[in-house]
C-alpha cells in the first residue's frame, strides 16, 4: 500500500506567524498588492491547512497573496529565496564575505530576481555606515548616464523603482504626426479640384445669377493603429508594460483599437480609453480570462479577421502584433490567416521580444510561418526599442527591420 502523507498542524505559539508577516513585507516591497487583511488571512489558512509538504505550503500561501497573474513570477522567486535556508544563507554569507573571483559561468537572471533581492536586503544596505569617499572628477564623454542605461535594460530584469520609472517614460513617448489621404474631400480655397456641390449651394442663395467658383483637396486623417497583444504564459514577463504602452498610445491618438490574446481574443479598446493608467489595466484584468495561459494565434487572428478586420483596418491602418509566435497547433492555419491580416492593414509590424537575444534564429514552426507576411521584425524588450518604433511608425522601415533578411539566414 502506498503510504499517506501527513500533514502536521502549524503551531499558533511558534515563530512561523512572524516569518509570513517578514515574508509578505518582502512580497510588499518587491511591488505586490499585499495588505493586513491578507497577512491575517494567509496565518490563518496556514493553520487551519496545516504543514504537509512544500509545494503544499507553496500553494496555501499563493493562494492568499497572489491577487494578479503578473504577481506569480514575484512570488515564486520570493518564496525560493525566503524559504529556502541554504541559498538565503548562502546570499547572506555572500554580503559579509571578502569578494572573490567567480570563475563559474554566469546564468541567466530569474524573472523578478532583481526586485526580490533588493526587497529582501533592503535593510542590509541601510545598515551599511556612510564611507566619506573622495570626490573624483571623471570625464563622461565616452560613458553612459543612468537613463541611458534604462532605456537599455530587458523589461523582466528590472526593479520595482526601475519599472516605474520605465512606466513615466512610456508615458512620455511622441507618437509621429503621420497622415494618410483618404478618398474624401474638405473645403480648401488653394485646392485643385472644383467643388461642384459648394458652387451650387452657393449660387442658391443668389437665385443663380453669380456662380463662383470653389476648390477641394484630399481629406487627411491620422490613420488607425491596431495592436494585437500576445498575454500567454510565454510572455507573462512583459505583459504589464506592453499594458501601460497600449494605454499610451490610447491616450495620445483618437482611433487606436488595442486586443490580447492567448487561447482567445479580447477587445480591450473601450477598457484603454480611461485616463488613470491602473484604474485601465484593472480594468482590463477583469475583462480577460486566459492571462498566461496557452497561445492558439491562428486561431485568434482568424476570429479577428472574421470580425474585427473590417471594422478597424480602413483608412490605411497600421498593425502592432506584439506576440514571441511560439504557435502549439499547425501552424499552416497559421499562414493564412497572417495573410489575410497583411493583406487588410497598410503596414504590419511584428514585435517579438526574443529578438533581445543574440543567438535568435526563426527556427520555430511558428515564426517561420508569419514571417513571409509583415513588413517589420522588431524587437520590443525595452524602452530603446519602443522608441524606435514610435520613431519609425511615419517613415520608411530600416533594413535591420526587413524580415527577409531572417529567411534568408535560415535558407543559407
Amino acid at each position: 500500500m502506498r503510504p499517506v502523507a501527513t500533514t502536521s498542524k502549524a503551531d499558533p505559539g511558534g515563530r512561523l506567524a512572524d516569518n509570513i508577516v517578514y515574508f509578505a513585507r518582502t512580497l510588499r516591497k518587491a511591488g505586490m498588492r499585499v495588505g493586513p487583511a491578507s497577512v491575517k488571512d494567509a496565518i490563518e489558512a496556514v493553520l487551519v491547512a496545516g504543514i504537509g509538504s512544500r509545494d503544499d505550503f507553496y500553494w496555501t500561501l499563493h493562494a492568499v497573496l497572489v491577487t494578479r497573474h503578473e504577481d506569480h513570477a514575484t512570488f515564486d522567486e520570493a518564496f525560493r529565496l525566503f524559504w529556502r535556508s541554504r541559498e538565503l544563507i548562502e546570499k547572506m554569507l555572500a554580503m559579509f564575505s571578502p569578494v572573490a573571483i567567480d570563475n563559474r559561468e554566469k546564468q541567466k537572471p530569474r524573472p523578478a530576481e532583481g526586485r526580490v533581492a533588493d526587497a529582501m536586503f533592503e535593510g542590509h544596505a541601510k545598515q551599511q555606515p556612510e564611507r566619506d569617499e573622495p570626490e573624483i572628477e571623471i570625464d563622461a564623454r565616452l560613458t553612459v548616464s543612468g537613463n541611458e542605461l534604462l532605456r537599455g535594460k530587458d523589461f523582466a530584469q528590472m526593479t520595482v523603482a526601475e519599472l516605474a520609472e520605465a512606466k513615466r517614460a512610456i508615458a512620455e513617448l511622441r507618437l509621429p504626426f503621420d497622415m494618410v489621404r483618404t478618398r474624401r474631400f474638405r473645403p480648401d480655397p488653394s485646392g485643385r479640384r472644383i467643388d461642384p456641390r459648394a458652387m451650387m449651394r452657393l449660387a442658391s442663395r443668389t437665385g443663380g445669377q453669380l456662380i463662383l467658383p470653389r476648390f477641394r483637396s484630399p481629406r487627411e486623417v491620422h490613420p488607425p493603429l491596431v495592436i494585437l497583444a500576445d498575454i500567454s504564459g510565454s510572455m507573462s514577463q512583459y505583459t504589464r508594460i506592453f499594458l501601460h504602452f497600449l494605454h499610451a498610445l490610447t491616450e495620445k491618438r483618437r482611433r487606436v483599437h488595442a486586443f490580447v490574446f492567448g487561447t482567445r481574443l479580447t477587445n480591450l479598446t473601450r477598457q484603454m480609453r480611461h485616463r488613470d493608467p491602473d484604474e485601465a489595466l484593472a480594468e482590463s484584468a477583469s475583462a480577460v480570462r486566459d492571462w498566461s495561459g496557452g497561445t492558439r494565434i491562428g486561431d485568434t487572428l482568424g476570429e479577428f479577421n472574421r470580425l474585427w478586420s473590417r471594422r478597424v483596418l480602413g483608412q490605411g491602418a497600421i498593425v502592432l502584433l506584439i506576440t514571441d509566435g511560439l504557435e502549439r497547433d499547425d501552424p499552416s492555419g497559421l499562414a493564412s490567416e497572417m495573410e489575410r491580416l497583411h493583406k487588410s492593414c497598410r503596414r504590419l509590424i511584428w514585435l517579438n521580444p526574443l529578438l533581445r537575444f543574440d543567438g535568435f534564429e526563426a527556427r520555430a514552426r511558428g515564426v517561420r510561418a508569419m514571417l513571409p507576411h509583415v513588413d517589420e521584425f522588431r524587437q520590443v524588450h525595452n524602452l530603446n526599442a519602443l522608441a524606435d518604433l514610435c520613431a519609425s511608425l511615419a517613415g520608411a522601415a530600416p533594413r535591420a527591420a526587413d524580415p527577409r533578411l531572417w529567411l534568408d539566414r535560415e535558407a543559407a
